[in-house]
């Protein structure tokens, strides 16, 4: 269980991404999306294609976020008291905390070399407090949500959380074996299985972390995205990471993101104005 003083120092750290709203256009209706007779948007209708037959996966899309009272039942009602206005406790997954939480202590795949590297990080130390990426999957289990561009070579993924993207090439091409420049979101190459984007990443440098706990990786990580836009508000998402070096055997987590209708993402700028460091960092 993470202690009170740790969550706070953690959401604070998150309230570096918080951009307060979810729109530049507020509310301005995005062409093609059903409706209910009302107006609103209509999440329950069937996901829309595009012009190739494939899956839309086109949108602004916000991780559905765990529940308050599952919060406090996995990391103590200490959570409610370490939140921090934005970024409140139920407006991020679990695993944005924890990245192994569904694995028991007696259960731990984390390597001697893991482990050690873990317990020399402290809140504070993360790159994404200097204002370099938050990286993944991170940057999709916060408050912030992030917008997917669909063309037929090439999906685009914008995150609002510190301003980054990702370019998932579906031009048929294939991870190469080697990589001559580690990067921080790793290279990515997407093909569909049927109505799912499968996404394979590999490439990264071993600088992000795969939480906000610490949990590190290598270069030697790859990770298996799959996506899949069961009707027009919901995009089921499957990753798994595969770390030979850190972890003993491949692990996955699941979690859903929801359509955000009407919105639009902000641009983001961590170093403008940064005042939040001095006071997450403890010595």
């Amino acid at each position: 269980m993470i202690p009170t003083q740790r969550l706070f120092v953690l959401f604070a750290f998150l309230a570096l991404f918080s951009a307060g709203a979810h729109a530049q256009w507020l509310n301005y209706p995005t062409p093609g999306t059903p409706r209910t007779r009302d107006g609103k948007p209509n999440l329950a209708a069937p996901a829309p294609r595009a012009a190739d037959g494939k899956p839309d996966l086109s949108g602004v899309w916000h991780v559905e976020p765990t529940s308050l009272a599952e919060m406090k039942r996995i990391y103590g009602d200490g959570v409610s008291v370490a939140s921090v206005p934005g970024m409140e406790p139920d407006t991020v997954s679990k695993y944005a905390f924890d990245i192994l939480l569904d694995f028991k202590p007696e259960e731990s795949l984390m390597r001697p070399e893991s482990a050690e590297i873990l317990r020399h990080r402290t809140p504070g130390s993360n790159p994404a407090d200097r204002c370099l990426p938050i990286g993944m999957p991170v940057d999709a289990l916060v408050s912030e949500p992030n917008r997917i561009v669909q063309s037929a070579r090439m999906i685009v993924i914008m995150y609002e959380s510190d301003g980054t993207h990702r370019q998932i090439y579906t031009d048929g091409r294939t991870l190469p074996a080697e990589v001559a420049q580690p990067s921080w979101l790793g290279y990515s190459a997407g093909k569909w299985d049927r109505d799912t984007l499968v996404v394979d990443t590999a490439g990264f440098n071993d600088k992000t972390w795969l939480d906000l706990t610490g949990h590190p990786h290598s270069e030697a990580l790859r990770i298996e995205e799959r996506y899949h836009r069961r009707d027009f508000g919901h995009l089921d998402v499957e990753i798994t990471f595969d770390d030979p070096q850190m972890y003993t055997k491949p692990f996955a987590i699941k979690f859903t993101e929801d359509l955000l209708a009407d919105a639009d993402i902000f641009e983001y700028f961590c170093n403008e104005n940064e005042k939040d460091r001095t006071h997450a960092v403890q010595k």
